[in-house]
């Protein structure tokens, strides 16, 4: 039984998922290197302590930025592979290096721990309410011992295979995301330059085989009415597609496509801040499809 959860980073996804987990009854102890993100989680009621000073817990949940972080974590502070119970569950909810993750994963079972990869997807709303998409690497049965805490935070889980797959299969769905984001901008722009209104295309587009979450949830979420606020930056969208480029590269495949989406995410011309959200990547083309529309008379329009 999984009674008490350690959440490790109290970013915007890791404080939802530890409110989320106390909400459910779990007993949650949140951490994180910056005392402000303490505070913060220790005012929602939820007992918090410094990476050097941790409670012993059943599971310990890391929502970190990079595998760089996650072994830190596990090797140096608070070093998880010598102060974890033996029988602890670590659950990686980043999206890692899979490569990494994998080199991780054996440490932590030698250790005399347990290992899942199990990166999310569904952003701040879906840690706060509980409906984050989750893909699984690990072994079947660790899986089974922590479906009840991951039930809690999850409308669905997939196990995708072992210990670094979880990784490898987010990393393919964040790159076609990217790749969503400048496609279906492209293609709304053209139909407005037309003489379409965006919504109309999108809801035509919806109807049929080009549809894709980018056009049924970003653009009318948080692109066309310009909110930009999904909790994801450009930065993670970059750092992610820098980490799919060397994993297609490891693995000797034809990267062209994929090649060129990452450098699209990198273009300098595009005067976009990592910190910015990464829904903004649209915002170039879709703007220059409104000036088109409104500088071009509709007899002009092809």
């Amino acid at each position: 039984m999984i009674n008490s959860v350690t959440v490790i980073g109290l970013g915007n996804m890791g404080r939802g998922m530890a409110l989320t987990l106390h909400k459910a009854g779990f007993q949650v102890q949140g951490s994180d290197i910056d005392s402000a993100a303490r505070e913060r989680l220790s005012a929602d009621g939820i007992d918090t302590a410094a990476p050097d000073a941790l409670a012993p817990s059943d599971a310990y949940l890391l929502s970190l930025p990079t595998s760089a972080h996650v072994s830190t974590v596990l090797e140096e502070a608070p070093g998880l592979l010598a102060k974890a119970p033996r029988g602890s569950l670590i659950i990686d909810t980043s999206t890692s290096d899979p490569v990494e993750s994998r080199q991780l994963a054996a440490k932590v079972i030698a250790a005399g721990l347990e290992w899942l990869d199990a990166p999310v997807s569904g952003g701040p709303s879906g840690a706060h309410s509980g409906q984050l998409g989750m893909l699984v690497g690990g072994e079947a049965s660790t899986l089974e011992r922590a479906r009840p805490l991951l039930d809690a935070m999850t409308k669905s889980i997939t196990h995708v295979g072992e210990a670094g797959s979880g990784h490898v299969v987010k990393l393919a769905n964040n790159y076609l995301c990217a790749a969503h984001l400048l496609t279906t901008a492209e293609a709304v722009a053209m139909a407005q330059r037309a003489g379409v209104d965006p919504a109309a295309c999108l809801q035509g587009l919806n109807s049929g085989s080009g549809r894709s979450a980018v056009s049924e949830v970003n653009f009318p979420r948080w692109i066309l009415d310009g909110s930009f606020d999904s909790g994801f930056s450009m930065g993670l969208m970059r750092k992610d597609l820098r980490l799919a480029y060397q994993t297609a590269q490891q693995l000797g495949l034809d990267d062209s496509l994929l090649e060129r989406v990452r450098d699209a995410w990198h273009d300098e011309r595009l005067a976009l801040d990592d910190a910015d959200d990464f829904n903004r990547i649209t915002v170039q083309l879709l703007e220059a499809a409104r000036q088109y529309a409104v500088d071009q008379p509709k007899e002009d329009r092809t």
